[in-house]
């Protein structure tokens, strides 16, 4: 067996992690290498979900009875553990949204119904990047074409990073915002958060960050990242699906109008008019995502009680073996950084001329499970010239043996398809 310095103990990581165990096609065991798209679920979110159901189950912040009490006592727990994890100054900075796509169209609303300052208008302008998913492009394109604001992009290297040369005339003195990911969730590219947000400051624009391949895998401080907002999942780091996160500065959260209006974001309600309650809850209209944000706050003590840190380091290690064991499939290219410095756990591919989709599905008929297309990033595929990729994304619990069966499946690909 493969070994490399910085691995966590995946063995015993696995055994928290009962689809793991699962085989398919006739007995072969799922080498699960989609983890960009959707992670796994380990026992205590699993438990976590399945306790709130069987003994706390009740809607939120209305009741009196204990059972409303326990529920509520549970989600705000959540937002508490949410609030630690990303280090943020406020537990009523953390908004629940049902996932990264409605925290970025949050801010963009927020932007698009508010005053001066931060008003977007036709007199301003709104710069993201060409290789942001597509929850961080149609939400501004919207914005745009409803308010009249210009929209404009940081192109790509053909290394797969921002073209930041032109820093000075993408991001201006007309620039009310800046959105930016992170981590790409197609080129792994991890982008330089810090000249940007430089950038953006110097002009008063202000600054959301799409960390939905961020949180997952590294530890996220959102006062290091001196961002305004910033927006992440909770399916893609070990929580459940229908919940996500915004966090945004207390003070811009006190300013910026509602998007939603219904339940519980309200303070006063009358047939003229409403006034509302304080962030979060402003936020939050309606019966939220109770159980999900119970099994996010579950996900969170899980990777807490392991260590971002040690997590990055894991990722960064069978980052670096995949690149190099990749690099020894003939007709393979590598789309994006092709070292595994300043890259995430994502790996996009080309192989020859055959199709990524036929890749796929050749690679799933041996348990290996890995994504094909052009992942919510359309744009990056026009600027490199290729139809859609091969996508392998590795989380905590990847091995170096399921690299090697990658590499073998590709081998594989290669001889079916002559």
């Amino acid at each position: 067996m493969t070994q490399l310095p910085g691995l966590l103990d995946t063995e015993a990581i696995r055994k928290d992690f009962p689809l793991l165990d699962r085989t398919v096609h006739d007995g072969k065991k799922v080498v699960y290498l989609d983890n960009a798209a959707t992670s796994q679920k380990p026992n205590q979110v699993l438990d976590a979900l399945n306790d709130y159901y069987v003994r706390h189950n009740a809607n939120v912040h209305r009741g009196v009875h204990v059972l409303a009490e326990e529920a509520t006592a549970l989600y705000e727990g959540a937002r508490d553990k949410v609030a630690a994890f990303v280090n943020a100054p406020s537990r009523d900075e953390v908004i629940f949204t049902k996932n990264a796509s409605e925290s970025l169209n949050l801010v963009a609303n927020m932007l698009g119904w508010a005053d001066e300052p931060y008003r977007v208008d036709d007199q301003t302008e709104i710069v993201i990047t060409e290789m942001e998913h597509h929850s961080n492009i149609v939400p501004w394109q919207l914005l745009a074409q409803r308010t009249g604001a210009k929209l404009k992009w940081f192109g790509l290297t053909d290394d797969g990073r921002l073209d930041l040369s032109g820093i000075e005339q993408i991001i201006t003195e007309r620039t009310k915002v800046v959105s930016f990911v992170l981590v790409s969730n197609i080129l792994g590219t991890v982008n330089p958060v810090e000249t940007i947000v430089r950038r953006a400051q110097e002009v008063g624009a202000l600054v959301v960050i799409d960390a939905s391949q961020a949180a997952p895998h590294m530890a996220l401080d959102v006062q290091a990242l001196q961002a305004d907002f910033v927006a992440f999942t909770g399916h893609k780091m070990c929580g459940p699906t229908g919940i996500g996160v915004l966090w945004g500065r207390q003070e811009l959260l006190e300013d910026l109008p509602p998007f939603l209006g219904g339940g519980e974001m309200i303070e006063t309600v009358s047939m003229s008019s409403s006034t509302y309650a304080p962030a979060p809850h402003k936020f939050e209209a309606g019966t939220p995502p109770i159980a999900q944000a119970v099994g996010l706050g579950a996900a969170v003590d899980y990777l807490s009680s392991i260590g971002m840190d040690r997590i990055a380091a894991h990722e960064h290690a069978i980052t670096e073996y995949a690149v190099s064991r990749l690099r020894e499939v003939p007709d393979l290219r590598i789309i994006g950084p092709a070292t595994a410095e300043d890259r995430g756990a994502a790996i996009s591919f080309t192989l020859g001329d055959i199709h990524p989709h036929d890749v796929g599905q050749v690679l799933d008929e041996q348990g290996i499970a890995v994504r094909v297309g052009h992942h919510c990033a359309r744009p990056v595929c026009l600027r490199y010239g290729i139809p859609a990729t091969t996508r392998a994304s590795f989380y905590l619990y990847s091995t170096p043996a399921e690299v090697d069966a990658l590499v073998e499946g590709l081998e594989y690909v290669r001889n079916f398809f002559g």
